[in-house]
């Protein structure tokens, strides 16, 4: 298990460097915020705080439609299984090597990865 590659996320150092690069992109931009001279189109853009209160809110309404669509997008948990399904009480007189058959037969539809047969 030594031999395994190393990647650059296994290693918990190099995740930790990675937040604090986000976290220090986030500060520079808070302190550009305040230096920084926008064209604004209205006058509540001029509040320092508008953008990120913009984008929470707007991830928010995300989520919420995101949530309601899920209520008549939502497809039961079976929907894709196949509709037809091999009816094995019809023959009176199955035997063992009958149902081994059926059990094969039922493995090889198409799609299946298992197609030994």
């Amino acid at each position: 298990m030594d031999n395994e590659k190393q990647y650059f996320f296994d290693n918990p150092k190099n995740i930790q460097r990675i937040l604090y690069l986000l976290y220090a992109c986030c500060g520079l931009l808070v302190v550009l915020d305040f230096v920084i001279h926008r064209h604004v189109y209205h006058s509540w853009e001029n509040l320092p705080i508008f953008y990120p209160i913009y984008g929470f809110v707007g991830c928010v309404i995300l989520v919420l439609i995101a949530k309601w669509m899920r209520t008549f997008l939502m497809r039961p948990e079976d929907y894709y299984d196949d509709v037809e399904e091999l009816d094995t009480t019809n023959s009176n007189s199955t035997t063992d090597s009958d149902n081994a058959n059926v059990n094969q037969v039922n493995s090889t539809h198409i799609g299946d990865r298992n197609v030994d047969a």
